[in-house]
């Protein structure tokens, strides 16, 4: 292994541990929620915040970290949210009270949005482009899989119930990760070039702007149902939201210099398409992944752990057929977009037949094989394309809308698909009555996103380099 692989070896280890870190802990809090609630006393409203507080801080912030990793620097950025990610672990486990735990627990969020952006940005900006493709795949298999993992690894370390911690190891295994992440990147990242000094002041309006917005989608959606919200007046507030993050994007795209967002970005051929079909997969894959959940444990008897690892072959599926992505030609990873999501609407389909009476674990295995590889042709082949036709510039923002798009469509899809299926069973729906319709609503999903990927991996015309700035932008009305 030459010097320069070496440096990309261990860049990247630090870099896509991060990632996982942060992936993982909304699923880890998932797994541990019943033993958090039987241990810390507190109202309805406060025990929910314990799971999700992270994900509401995350959605709000990861476009400001990304802001701050360009205008300071994405290795600073990095580790002074992986710091910071540590120690609001460190917090969650010795925490006395659920107040305590919520407070930490958003400041889990906010860390998790300084870090998660400055991944994809610096794979695009130092790793070498030989080395790029592999080096998106693997980053697309820990952004996918993270939630997976962390129910697997969750529960077993709930289950283990290590030094008598119960559900406070969940949050402390980060500890020892954190510190040793912290001290490799240390000597890993002071060796990439530095970009030049930014010192535009940052857009606080926009800031403003972005966050009643996305608090005014996500809560609804995370918090409504079990607070006992109507429905119309979840829908409407998600309808607002919406609105809101339109005037975000309008705004970003007529302020004169240095946005939170350069929506610029989205100019380049194939990006609006790419993103709409990976956030598509990723909606779909949350609301399968819940769904499938529920009715492996509240159906069939499992428990969480086994229900975490009857995900396994998924992931192993997804890594095989991420990893072999990186080394097929250029026209073959344009057609795997667009196969993809069809394959694994075929799969949804069967496995919600399958768990309509039962789990027999050999072709229950094989299917999720087929699932995972099928997102991962769906999925890592596009982020790699979008990688690829924007500049290195704007790395931040491409990481930004891949984060806060896919982080959405997650909610979005285990909202929608999941609430179809708990809608079903409060009726008294059982067997394929139960399973199917969830499982047909996620491959209609999932076909659209077909289409939309088609139109991502299009060949565009060459109409000459494609300005950015914002004052192209905001030439479009």
């Amino acid at each position: 292994m030459t010097e320069s692989n070496r440096r990309t070896a261990a860049l990247l280890t630090v870099l896509l541990t991060g990632q996982a870190m942060a992936s993982m802990d909304t699923s880890i809090a998932a797994v541990a929620a019943p033993a958090i609630r039987a241990d810390l006393a507190g109202p309805p409203a406060v025990q929910q915040l314990v799971l999700a507080g992270y994900t509401l801080t995350f959605a709000v912030l990861v476009v400001v970290g990304a802001r701050l990793g360009a205008r300071h620097g994405s290795p600073r950025i990095f580790r002074l949210g992986l710091a910071g990610f540590t120690l609001a672990s460190l917090a969650c486990g010795l925490a006395p009270g659920p107040v305590a735990l919520v407070l930490a627990r958003v400041a889990q969020g906010a860390a998790g949005a300084l870090m998660v952006p400055q991944v994809l940005s610096l794979i695009q900006s130092a790793v070498p482009a030989a080395a790029r493709a592999r080096a998106i795949g693997a980053y697309s298999m820990v952004l996918a899989l993270g939630v997976a993992a962390g129910q697997v690894l969750g529960g077993l370390l709930v289950t283990l119930d290590l030094g008598g911690l119960t559900w406070r190891v969940a949050f402390l295994v980060n500890v020892p990760v954190g510190v040793v992440l912290h001290l490799a990147g240390r000597r890993v990242l002071a060796g990439l070039p530095a970009d030049p000094p930014r010192r535009e002041p940052l857009d606080l309006p926009g800031a403003f702007l972005l966050a009643a917005a996305m608090l005014t989608v996500v809560l609804p959606l995370v918090l409504g149902g079990d607070l006992g919200w109507p429905l119309w007046v979840r829908a409407a507030a998600a309808a607002a939201g919406t609105v809101g993050l339109r005037l975000f994007l309008g705004y970003e795209a007529r302020r004169a210099a240095a946005p939170l967002l350069d929506v610029a970005v989205l100019r380049h051929p194939g990006v609006p398409a790419g993103l709409l079909a990976c956030c598509v997969v990723m909606g779909c894959y949350a609301g399968f992944l819940f769904v499938l959940t529920l009715r492996l444990q509240d159906g069939l008897g499992f428990t969480a752990l086994a229900a975490g690892l009857a995900f396994l072959p998924y992931a192993s599926g997804f890594a095989l057929c991420g990893l072999a992505v990186a080394r097929l030609p250029e026209r073959a990873r344009a057609v795997l977009p667009v196969a993809g999501p069809p394959v694994l609407a075929a799969v949804v389909v069967a496995l919600a037949a399958l768990a309509a009476a039962g789990w027999p674990w050999s072709a229950g295995s094989a299917l999720l094989v087929a699932g995972g590889a099928a997102h991962a042709a769906a999925f890592s082949p596009l982020v790699t394309r979008l990688s690829a036709v924007v500049p290195a510039g704007a790395g931040a923002a491409l990481s930004a809308a891949v984060s806060t798009g896919t982080l959405l469509a997650a909610v979005l899809g285990v909202t929608v698909v999941g609430g179809l299926h708990l809608a079903l069973g409060a009726a008294g729906r059982h067997g394929p009555a139960l399973t199917l319709p969830p499982a047909l609503l996620t491959a209609g999903l999932l076909l659209a996103g077909a289409v939309a990927a088609r139109r991502a991996t299009r060949p565009a015309p060459d109409t000459g380099p494609v300005p950015s700035g914002p004052e192209v932008v905001g030439s479009r009305p």
